[in-house]
């Protein structure tokens, strides 16, 4: 058991001189949607949407885990109008086994992202329930949420996006919410049952048994772009979705940000969360994934340091396996159980797999520095992000300057090199906070 501190001993020590860094804007090609509700207004207006939606009908409304940007909004706009339409809708989470597989966890992600009774003047109803509504040909039942199998009809909103852990024409976004999601915590633990590899031809399956046992009307597509902005939305009614889906997701991987760099040393991640990927911190961005994955390595990175976890995790640290250092501090932030809940249901084990645990952040990263073979800890290649979402201004350090310089294309740099910050505690000062985005986004353009 690990207690209040680590006393190990590491031959030299950790007191080692970390090499200077230098703050960086990445440019991205990144548009964005200047009006959310007018965009969402013009969607409902189309006929094939309009026509779905019945009078009086009671509309379930599912919401995911993950840290969508302006989800909030999103949501409200949805539910308006649907009420324009007279339907009346209700929120239910949809999300397999996140927000530690409760019904009353899973409420609580909801209301962590703004989404509340009392902003959307609806009812959140929240149940691990299911109803069996068919089953694949080789015998597989088929869950759907016990609330939205009742409803009169089925709406889905989520983020279209590259998976962290299998590759196919679909991967996360509207079919696997219609598949993972809606069938809670034993459905998303049938289906993991046949390996995330098979999710490619298997979600699509699950989800036109959901489609067509089920009047489900459409799902609401998201698409984000490299700095976290909403770059797209669309409604995509559900006879399309087979179709539309593969499209918005070749968008959603060109816009994606990226470490644009093809060696890295040592990734000093601040916060890792189930708000910012489903694999904790997204395998995308840092080339590296569980070890049942096949997955190809782009960037390589050596060393990977998450130093914390975001609250909005309630304590999931899933995908903390794939960090090779991490610091006490998040050790201290685990909630154990949701933790488990999340990794079980996925047969990926190893993502609950605890890296090596330093007393503070500056421990942790002098640790990763000292122990990347053949290269000096004054030449060591290390960049330090916010998080995998958060790619707009990064650090990297001073033996990366050459690169840097001679690719204006891609990198600006924002200030000149200086030491690695920390406070008294020996933990780490913060990049600048999201809402810098737009300025970054506007650099970058």
């Amino acid at each position: 058991m690990i207690g209040d501190r680590v006393e190990v001993n590491i031959a030299g020590g950790l007191d080692i001189s970390l090499p200077r860094m230098i703050r960086v804007r990445q440019k991205f090609d990144a548009p964005r949607l200047a009006d959310i509700p007018a965009a969402i207004s013009a969607e409902f207006a189309r006929p094939e949407v309009r026509a779905r939606v019945k009078h009086g009908q009671v509309v379930a409304v599912g919401c995911g885990s993950r840290g969508v940007a302006n989800i909030a909004t999103i949501a409200r706009c949805v539910i308006r109008e649907l009420q324009a339409l007279g339907a009346k809708p209700f929120i239910f989470p949809s999300m397999g086994s996140h927000g530690a597989a409760t019904a009353e966890g899973q409420k609580k992600v909801l209301e962590g992202y703004g989404i509340t009774e009392a902003a959307t003047g609806v009812p959140i109803r929240a149940t691990m329930d299911t109803v069996v509504v068919g089953q694949l040909e080789d015998g597989t039942p088929v869950h759907m949420d016990r609330h939205a199998a009742e409803a009169d009809a089925i709406v889905v909103i989520n983020r279209i996006k590259p998976h962290t852990a299998f590759r196919g024409a679909t991967e996360s976004g509207i079919t696997k919410m219609l598949a993972i999601g809606i069938g809670k915590i034993v459905g998303a633990a049938t289906y993991h049952a046949h390996g995330m590899d098979t999710f490619a031809d298997l979600l699509p399956k699950v989800r036109n048994v959901n489609i067509e046992a089920r009047n489900v009307l459409f799902g609401v597509g998201i698409v984000e772009n490299a700095y976290d902005q909403t770059a797209h939305i669309e409604v995509i009614p559900a006879d399309r979705i087979d179709t539309r889906e593969p499209e918005l997701q070749r968008l959603a991987k060109r816009l994606m940000p990226r470490l644009q760099f093809s060696e890295i040393d040592v990734l000093v991640i601040e916060e890792m969360g189930k708000n910012i990927s489903g694999a904790g911190f997204d395998p995308n961005i840092t080339g590296r994934n569980r070890r049942a994955v096949e997955w190809k390595a782009d960037p390589l990175v050596k060393k990977i340091v998450v130093l914390g976890l975001t609250p909005e995790s309630h304590g999931n640290a899933t995908g903390i396996g794939g960090a090779d250092v991490t610091t006490m501090r998040l050790y201290r932030a685990i909630d154990v159980g949701a933790t488990y809940a999340n990794v079980i249901t996925s047969m990926n084990l190893d993502g609950a797999a605890l890296p090596l645990v330093m007393n503070n952040d500056r421990e942790a990263i002098a640790l990763a520095v000292k122990t990347v073979v053949r290269t000096r800890p004054q030449d060591c290649r290390i960049v330090h992000i916010r998080n995998t979402l958060d790619l707009a201004e990064i650090q990297v350090s001073e033996p990366m300057l050459a690169e840097v310089k001679a690719a204006t294309e891609r990198f600006q740099i924002v200030s000149p090199a200086g030491p690695l910050q920390f406070d008294v505690n020996g933990n780490l000062v913060p990049l600048a906070p999201s809402h810098q985005r737009s300025a970054a986004a506007a650099g970058g353009r």
